[in-house]
């Protein structure tokens, strides 16, 4: 029954793939209306795909003796473990998918004056970042909706599974990105001119401490990286070194599966073409984060406009789709 548990809260945007059921529609509306406030570039390396399942809730169950007025973390934990109870007592039956292996294609053009270059950043839960870099391309660039190429994923580790997934955490232990020493990115498609000004953005999420939003976030996991073509050898790397100091955080050069960086002050440097970046689950894009106001419906829906257009792929790792 676990198979079913989406790998966090599941969105009301939920789609119900034609194989299942009218019966098992209806109870699988009728429990995530329950929860109503739960629920890119083609060298971007996108998992080889086969099936679907789907992945347990992103936070393990609240440890023992925490009460319900901690850490926002803890209630988080907690919160999804009910969840998961009540949905793997509702959830019977399952329905398997074909995927697409394609890789995704962002909606961006590309000119001799100024390439399109596929770079990631990553500071703590995905979810926050993929909101903050949204926003960027809108305003730094202009970006219309359809345009938009900033994409939750994975990045860091070594290897992905023999079947070239990487994949958020879930019960089947299918390619986990933690055990494959990957950590969470937002990777996008942006011009070389613009990755400056993209960096001092993503510099700007440390805060005034140096530390990803959510502290109790730990593990190589939620590790600060950054990736770019060559790393250290890009032509714009001294100017995203420079926003690195003006923040009071040092650049390292990344060697794979890097612990975490939590108290350090340190952001790993990754060569995109040595350790490129895994589109994570359509699950994970577009999501409210659970540290801020809901995003509102507007912004959450952009990820079914970008995967009926392709910039989303369907990944082959067990997800809501």
């Amino acid at each position: 029954l676990s198979q079913h548990l989406p790998p966090r809260l599941p969105k009301k945007r939920l789609r119900i793939h034609k194989s299942i059921s009218s019966d098992m529609k209806n109870l699988l509306i009728t429990s995530f209306t329950l929860f109503p406030s739960l629920f890119s570039a083609a060298a971007y390396t996108v998992p080889k795909s086969t099936g679907v399942q789907t992945p347990a809730a992103r936070d393990g169950p609240p440890v023992e003796g925490s009460s319900s007025s901690g850490s926002s973390s803890s209630n988080r934990r907690a919160f999804l473990s009910n969840i998961a109870t009540t949905a793997t007592s509702a959830i019977t039956s399952s329905s398997i998918i074909a995927l697409n292996p394609n890789r995704a294609t962002a909606a961006t053009t590309t000119t001799n004056e100024d390439a399109q270059e596929n770079v990631y950043f990553g500071v703590g839960c995905f979810w926050h970042v993929q909101h903050e870099f949204i926003a960027a391309e809108q305003t730094l660039l202009g970006r219309k909706d359809n345009e938009l190429t900033s994409l939750t994923g994975y990045a860091g580790g070594l290897k992905a599974d023999k079947e070239g997934r990487v994949c958020y955490h879930n019960f089947q232990s299918i390619a986990d990105y933690g055990k494959l020493g990957h950590g969470e990115v937002v990777g996008m498609t942006i011009p070389s001119s613009a990755i400056r000004d993209f960096a001092v953005e993503y510099f700007k999420l440390f805060g005034d401490v140096g530390e990803r939003v959510d502290t109790m976030d730990k593990g190589g996991e939620y590790r600060s990286l950054l990736g770019l073509p060559g790393g250290r050898k890009h032509p714009m790397f001294d100017q995203v070194e420079a926003a690195a100091r003006d923040r009071g955080m040092t650049l390292v050069d990344g060697k794979g599966n890097d612990p975490d960086t939590l108290g350090k002050r340190i952001v790993y440097v990754m060569d995109t073409k040595k350790f490129p970046f895994y589109q994570a689950e359509v699950y994970h894009q577009y999501h409210n984060d659970f540290l801020s106001a809901p995003y509102g419906k507007q912004y959450n829906d952009l990820a079914d406009v970008a995967v009926d257009d392709g910039r989303i792929q369907i990944t082959g790792c067990p997800d809501r789709v």
